[in-house]
């Protein structure tokens, strides 16, 4: 087999990818400047950019392994590095939806309650934030950025071909580059997430330019790269869509489980009453409190919930699992929000959980529509 493809041959498919990992920054940039509320509403969780990502991970995955195939057949021994990258991206798109835990609402393990700070099954959030964004600008630097200009190299391009290893095109570089400079300055709340869809592609249209590459005969379907660069993006964002649409159709009210979450949430505000009317206790409310109560309880030393009301519920049916780390019927979390206005005349004090749909639709005010809720305190608001 010759030498991996010329620049001048992955010229047309390589640049339409590197134009459309930027244009995705940019797209992002755009809409942030021009409607900054739905920017963030496209961004929340279990939203089309999240699944869409998830869906360029999981096809990424899926070309490698394919591309993985046409190397063995070709050249015969273990395609170690294809096979390695389709694992990751498999792993990747699973984290980013959490393996299914809030669309399916199943109970993550005890370990992940304890020790992933969005209580969630992924192991990502298990490590330090620093640590993970460390690794994270690491990982793509070393593969979308370092990997693709040594392989420019043509001793270096031979040498890294004969170990197995396949290196992105270099036109995709810059877009990569970009993402990592984006994350690394982080000028918007959740731009992580607008740089994972974006570092997404890329890995999807590397993917994609090995099934022509790595087989000696390219499947026919792969034989037009731009159009499956471009094509591969497009049903990304579609599935993308169709997920997030399908996601919010399934998650349906149940009365019973409201009812029992409005229950529980009544016992933790006793728990807390019951707390500050103790002589030797005093709870401060501080203003832009916002925590998940377990994360609360933990950072602020709230231990009386631990043994309280609340905690008595497993009596009657509470799941330990759920009584110890503050769960709600949804296997989500229970959370506790304090807001003060400038002048510190008004001060809203609340617990919540996101309810049956397992997205937050709250304010920073007040909880609103299918959101559970109890307010602890309400001064000069109106209270409902």
């Amino acid at each position: 087999m010759t030498d991996a493809p010329s620049l001048r041959h992955e010229f047309g498919p390589a640049f339409a990818g590197g134009v459309l990992m930027l244009a995705t920054l940019g797209i992002a940039a755009w809409l942030h400047a021009l409607d900054p509320e739905r920017f963030y509403h496209s961004l929340r969780e279990d939203e089309y950019v999240e699944w869409a990502t998830f869906w360029a991970f999981l096809l990424a995955a899926a070309a490698n392994g394919t591309a993985a195939l046409g190397r063995q057949r070709a050249r015969g021994g273990l395609p170690w590095f294809l096979l390695g990258l389709g694992l990751f991206c498999f792993v990747v798109a699973m984290e980013e939806i959490s393996w299914g835990q809030r669309i399916l609402g199943y109970r993550p393990p005890a370990y992940f309650l304890e020790h992933n700070f969005q209580q969630e099954p992924n192991l990502h959030n298990t490590i330090g934030s620093a640590l993970r964004q460390d690794a994270f600008v690491g990982l793509i630097a070393a593969y979308g950025v370092v990997l693709p200009l040594l392989a420019l190299i043509p001793r270096l391009r031979r040498l890294i071909d004969t170990i197995g290893i396949s290196a992105p095109p270099a036109l995709l570089t810059p877009g990569f580059a970009a993402a990592i400079w984006i994350y690394v300055d982080y000028p918007w709340r959740f731009t992580g997430e607008v740089v994972e869809f974006s570092v997404a592609l890329g890995f999807l249209f590397a993917a994609c330019l090995s099934l022509r590459t790595e087989f000696s005969a390219p499947p026919a379907w792969s034989r037009r790269p731009t159009a499956l660069v471009v094509l591969a993006a497009l049903i990304s964002l579609s599935l993308g869509s169709g997920s997030a649409a399908l996601s919010r159709l399934q998650r349906s009210a149940s009365p019973e489980a409201i009812q029992s979450a409005q229950f529980e949430l009544e016992a933790l505000k006793h728990d807390f009453y019951a707390f500050e009317a103790d002589p030797d206790g005093f709870f401060d409310f501080r203003c832009g409190l916002h925590k998940r109560l377990y994360t609360y309880v933990e950072s602020y030393g709230a231990d009386f919930l631990y043994e309280g009301e609340f905690a008595a519920l497993t009596e009657r049916g509470l799941p330990n699992d759920r009584a110890d780390f503050f769960i709600d019927p949804w296997n989500s979390p229970y959370w506790i929000r304090s807001r003060c206005s400038e002048d510190f005349r008004e001060q809203s004090v609340f617990l919540y959980s996101f309810g049956p749909d397992r997205v937050r639709d709250s304010s920073r005010w007040e909880f609103l529509d299918d959101d559970p809720g109890i307010y602890m305190l309400r001064i000069g608001l109106d209270a409902d």
